[in-house]
């Protein structure tokens, strides 16, 4: 079975010898594995359907777990997925082959959690390879979404649970579009959108963490160049407020909420580990530097809503100039 994913600015070319291995990658894409002729692509993510041992006879060990030579790196287990990666780049393009070979008692974890599998295994063989192939162009990994609302593209930032998702849903569902609701790269221009499903309230796909499901996106885009950051947040009232803040305070909470994602937490060793390795991408992703990027170059604006209540990003961001005349200053 072969196809093309777009996710994080890369187009990669899924090579699949495993049925339930390529199920797993359609549902986990949201219908963005497509079946149709590999051309132009970035990268290729190859699964095999051997259960031998990638031959690391002679390489020298790495890190616990991986070994590297000659610019490539074979790591065993990749983020406790059950699968082991060998990963060989050039310049222009990467692959990255899998092989299914768990440890019993992460075979045994793989079906017993089956939500928790899942999204180790999306991680392991599509996402955390996609975003450090864009690190090696110059992007970071964002928790962060953008979408539009009317004539605004707001990049909207948000700490898990604060609700960034159930508001992108409600844009998309009224005829907007969004390059994502939860992950994206970023070089502080443009925004690329991970291809995953929504995780919501509500949902009737899986059943995910934290009592929510998944669901399909409707109006997915490839990606948008945002011409404002907004930061998400709670309050005790239910009425929604929008006021302008400091470059460095948006900054920090973009930086800080993808420091936090969960959905991040094994990426940064697996990055560190391919960079270590190949030569190839920053040893540290610069999440820091492509977040005051965007907030230096545009305008930075808090947008506090209450848990009881509904708010919709449209009923304050109405152009791209009146909110600016409309907000008061707040401290950076």
């Amino acid at each position: 079975m072969k196809g093309l994913i777009d996710t994080a600015g890369e187009r990669l070319a899924v090579d699949c010898e495993l049925p339930w291995v390529w199920e797993l990658l359609t549902e986990g894409s949201a219908g963005q594995l497509r079946t149709v002729a590999v051309r132009d692509v970035s990268a290729t993510i190859a699964l095999e359907a051997t259960r031998r041992p990638f031959d690391t006879r002679g390489w020298p060990l790495l890190t616990r777990g991986a070994w590297a030579r000659e610019g490539e790196v074979v790591m065993r287990n990749v983020c406790t997925s059950g699968f082991d990666m060998h990963v060989k780049p050039t310049p222009d393009h990467a692959v990255f082959t899998f092989r299914w070979r768990p440890p019993r008692r992460d075979h045994v974890a793989a079906w017993a959690l089956r939500s928790r599998f899942h999204l180790l295994a999306r991680a392991a063989l599509v996402q955390y390879p996609a975003l450090w192939w864009a690190g090696t162009r110059g992007r970071a990994p964002l928790h962060a979404s953008a979408c539009t609302v009317g004539a605004s593209i707001p990049l909207l930032a948000a700490p898990s649970g604060v609700g960034r998702s159930t508001l992108v849903l409600d844009q998309v569902s009224a005829g907007e579009v969004a390059t994502d609701d939860n992950l994206g790269a970023g070089d502080g221009t443009t925004v690329w959108g991970l291809a995953e499903p929504l995780r919501v309230e509500g949902g009737d796909g899986r059943r995910m963490p934290h009592g929510r499901r998944e669901a399909p996106m409707p109006g997915r885009v490839r990606a948008l160049v945002p011409d404002r950051v907004v930061v998400l947040e709670r309050s005790a009232s239910s009425d929604g407020s929008l006021t302008r803040c400091g470059a460095d305070a948006v900054a920090r909470s973009l930086t800080t909420s993808t420091y936090m994602a969960g959905e991040l937490r094994r990426y940064w060793a697996f990055a560190a580990t391919l960079a270590a390795g190949t030569g190839l991408g920053p040893g540290c992703a610069p999440v820091a530097e492509v977040a005051s990027a965007f907030a230096s170059r545009l305008p930075c604006f808090k947008l506090a809503f209450g848990r009881t209540g509904s708010i919709r990003l449209s009923d304050l961001l109405v152009t791209p100039d009146a909110a600016v005349d409309e907000v008061s200053t707040c401290a950076s």
